[in-house]
């Protein structure tokens, strides 16, 4: 049998992967569901940044672990939920918790703020979760972004978001930001946008003078749990 098809090897080297001590600190921190950056990781392992993105490189050639680039910064997540389902069945074995990821974000800007133009924090992600609960959000047909159901255009159109008219736009129509307070992600892209503007002028949302911070109206409060079922 080709090495390449034999259970047993393929095993060896996920296991090796995850075994080496500094790995597996970082897949551990990663378990929380919250992408971190090269340099955060290789604090967390107690590595040098250049052991850090060889250690990362491994992670990623044995899917382990996938990468996001937004601007000038790459973040890293777990590499889908099998990866979480191993390594917490590795860790109940081991008989071990892992820490948990606090955010240092101001808390009027980590609970909702503006991200260039569309919901961030914790708001922000979650409305991304319902929209995806939902089943409103699918992906995009370039594989990297997100479109939206029949369910989702039929959804939205209320609110004067049209689907076709976004996607006409030069722009992305739907990607899943990473938020940089929650670690997690938001909906950016024309989408996004339209999302916010639609909160802004209903106001659902209002803008705070002095920063980018956000606050839910009670009409808001009321408007985003009727149609999104979601609680502010």
């Amino acid at each position: 049998m080709n090495a390449e098809h034999r259970p047993d090897l393929a095993v060896s080297k996920v296991a090796a992967a995850i075994g080496e001590p500094a790995r597996a600190r970082m897949l551990y921190c990663l378990l929380d569901g919250h992408a971190r950056t090269s340099t955060e990781l290789g604090i967390v392992a107690e590595v040098s940044p250049s052991t850090a993105s060889a250690h990362l490189a491994r992670l990623k050639e044995e899917r382990l672990v996938s990468v996001v680039a937004q601007g000038k910064h790459r973040y890293y997540r777990l590499d889908g939920e099998n990866v979480s389902a191993a390594l917490e069945a590795l860790m109940v074995v081991a008989g071990r918790s892992t820490e948990i990821f606090v955010p240092t974000t101001p808390s009027g800007l980590r609970f909702a703020r503006a991200c260039y133009d569309h919901i961030a924090g914790s708001f922000g992600v979650s409305l991304h979760d319902r929209l995806n609960e939902l089943k409103w959000l699918v992906s995009g047909s370039d594989g990297t972004g997100y479109d939206l159901s029949p369910a989702g255009a039929q959804g939205l159109a209320p609110l004067g978001i049209d689907a076709a008219a976004l996607r006409s736009l030069r722009r992305r129509f739907a990607y899943a930001c990473i938020d940089w307070s929650e670690r997690r992600p938001h909906i950016g892209g024309a989408l996004g946008a339209a999302l916010l503007t639609c909160a802004l002028q209903r106001n659902w949302l209002v803008k705070d003078l002095d920063s980018r911070a956000l606050r839910v109206t009670r009409a808001g409060q009321r408007e985003f749990h009727i149609r999104f079922g979601l609680r502010a």
